[in-house]
């Protein structure tokens, strides 16, 4: 199954959003929370993204989410086309249309696609 990995500046907004990702699957998908910077505050770290794709990582791929700016970056450095990509897409509704589709058996470009169509989603 394709792994995901939110990539945030808030360490809570990004296990709240991966934790709403999981619970509107309704199975065990591989999504992982990489948010705030190493000492606890705002910001992103490499480091933790790193682990967190580790902890995803099954094999099939890895769809990074970032939230903006500086996570866009820090993204980039753990890049790998063909397994770890990242995805231009709405930080919440991305997570959970990547998890739905990865839920579903999507590859790595299918859960990409569905993260990136989250973009036109219309709420009214």
């Amino acid at each position: 199954m394709v792994g995901i990995v939110l990539i945030s500046h808030s360490d809570g907004l990004a296990s709240e959003a991966a934790e709403l990702a999981r619970s509107v699957c309704g199975v065990d998908v591989p999504v992982a929370a990489a948010g705030g910077a190493d000492d606890g505050g705002v910001g992103t770290s490499v480091d933790k993204v790193a682990a967190a794709v580790d902890k995803v990582d099954q094999g099939d791929g890895v769809v990074l989410i970032p939230d903006l700016g500086s996570s866009v970056l820090t993204a980039r450095l753990l890049e790998n086309p063909g397994s770890v990509v990242i995805a231009d897409a709405p930080f919440v509704e991305g997570a959970i249309s990547a998890a739905v589709a990865a839920a579903g058996g999507a590859s790595l470009e299918g859960v990409l696609a569905a993260a990136a169509e989250a973009r036109s989603f219309r709420k009214l």
